[in-house]
């Protein structure tokens, strides 16, 4: 994490960065969060993270006093005073008040943080493992974004330690729904197939954004059921996330081995390289 902060409505360093203890997202894991992709000192696709957000705080019952434009500015100012102009940024939104144990005087309804950050090193051809009856798709809160994460947090420490990249995750009717922190794709002939919302799944940004890439580069996009059985058939398999954009998957423990990144996914990663440089706001220009 980069020294200097965004806290509320100023920069300040880290280590001088004041939170209630009794703060109630700080609590409960009570709030709403994102991760951006910085490019060129601008957070890339910031229209469509803040369109997230606002719905995921409305589900949580999260105020939402921030505007869209001063935000997106916070962003770009801590980018710049970081020294980082290709990164990562970390938004959240942290409730204060409401609940028995919350104490927090004098604090606004919600805190707002941003963190910057190198990006991340991620492999080339990304290991998985197979984890079922990790997403409960039909329950009040499947997909939302929240602060409360230790469920994929803890998946991912667990097969880090197994010597994996990520988890495939399993939802309660045993389909595919998402990696901790990627959506996944299969590639089976000239078809491009990836779970649907319906599965649990986050609408990550990466994968709103592929959704118009995919058709643009001459594939069929289908979003449809899958189950591990339909990774027998799979000739890639590939996922997408904000730090990661679109890397390929060589293998999904029990048994499952791909050619990594196969030519439909370099192919795909190309176009989402091209998608980002036509679609990056200008530094001066914070509108959707």
């Amino acid at each position: 994490m980069d020294s200097l902060i965004y806290h509320n409505d100023r920069i300040i360093p880290l280590v001088e960065a004041r939170l209630s203890p009794g703060q109630m997202g700080l609590l409960m894991g009570w709030g709403v969060f994102t991760t951006l992709r910085i490019y060129q000192g601008v957070p890339f696709a910031f229209d469509r993270h803040w369109e997230r957000m606002v719905r995921d705080a409305e589900r949580l019952g999260v105020a939402f006093d921030y505007h869209q434009e001063t935000v997106w500015e916070a962003i770009v100012k801590l980018a710049a005073a970081n020294h980082r102009p290709e990164g990562a940024a970390r938004l959240s939104f942290v409730k204060n008040h409401g609940g028995l144990w919350a104490d927090a005087p004098g604090c606004p309804a919600t805190d707002l943080l941003i963190f910057t950050r190198e990006l991340a090193v991620w492999p080339a051809s990304h290991k998985l493992l197979l984890v079922p009856n990790a997403i409960f798709s039909i329950g009040k809160l499947a997909g939302a974004k929240m602060l409360s994460w230790v469920q994929n947090a803890g998946t991912l420490e667990r097969v880090h330690a197994e010597g994996f990249d990520d988890a495939l995750l399993l939802n309660e009717h045993g389909h595919l729904a998402e990696c901790t922190s990627a959506n996944v794709f299969l590639v089976r002939g000239g078809r491009v197939l990836t779970p649907p919302l319906a599965s649990g799944c986050l609408p990550g940004i990466t994968r709103e954004a592929l959704r118009e890439v995919i058709p643009a580069a001459g594939y069929t996009l289908l979003e449809q059921d899958l189950t591990p059985g339909d990774l027998d058939s799979a000739a890639e398999v590939f996922i997408s996330s904000t730090t990661r954009e679109v890397a390929g998957v060589g293998s999904i423990q029990p048994k499952w081995k791909y050619p990594a990144p196969g030519k439909v996914t370099r192919e795909l990663e190309a176009a989402f390289q091209n998608y980002v440089k036509a679609h990056l706001q200008p530094a001066t220009d914070p509108r959707s």
